[in-house]
């Protein structure tokens, strides 16, 4: 059965690239794209995703309110954040390693590490 990997970002040009570069490079994987926090939620409470990779900075909810609510719905959930800023006013990665976020990517990044990664969280979860 192929893994699901929920990709979520408010800007649509970032979850259709990262969804042709995964399905091209890992077409084993099954993956899903939203636009809003609200959307991966919704997919979320349909159940079967195996690894939720998140956007930090979005307009509806941040990275942290959707890792708490997704972590809610299910709490071994693994989750990968990514960002393009070096600075987080906000203090939502802190934030959200304090409620156990392991991995944060910063944009723009090697495809290929974050195959590695989210291979790593699926396996170490999963």
């Amino acid at each position: 059965m192929p893994n699901i990997i929920l990709i979520v970002d408010d800007e649509p040009e970032v979850t259709e690239y990262l969804q042709m570069e995964l399905r091209e490079k890992q077409p084993e994987l099954t993956v899903i794209t939203k636009n809003s926090g609200y959307e991966a939620l919704n997919q979320i409470m349909k159940g079967n995703i195996d690894l939720l990779l998140t956007d930090i900075a979005m307009p509806d909810m941040d990275g942290y309110e959707l890792l708490s609510r997704a972590r809610e719905l299910d709490e071994n959930l693994p989750v990968i954040m990514m960002t393009g800023f070096g600075y987080d006013p906000n203090h939502t990665v802190v934030k959200s390693r304090k409620s156990g976020l392991r991995d944060v990517i910063y944009k723009p990044f090697d495809i290929n590490k974050l195959i590695l990664l989210i291979k790593t969280r699926i396996s170490d979860d999963g």
